[in-house]
């Protein structure tokens, strides 16, 4: 059950990142795989994955222009 919301809520995200970005889902979905916010998303420990969809989105996109600087 945990895996499937994780899924879907992962599935969110890169849409939302999609939209922010005027991009493809699938480039979206790599770009969000490849980050570091994923690595904490994906560690239940860390508790991210408890954050709204919006909050986790503003991380992605801090990370992004921390590393484009």
């Amino acid at each position: 059950m945990r895996a499937q919301l994780l899924w879907r809520k992962t599935g969110r995200i890169a849409v939302l990142l999609a939209e922010h970005l005027n991009i493809d889902v699938e480039h979206a979905l790599d770009i969000l795989y490849n980050s570091h916010t994923y690595a904490l998303f994906a560690n239940p420990d860390s508790g991210l994955n408890l954050q709204s969809d919006e909050y986790i989105l503003s991380d992605i996109l801090q990370e992004l222009n921390s590393s484009s600087s």
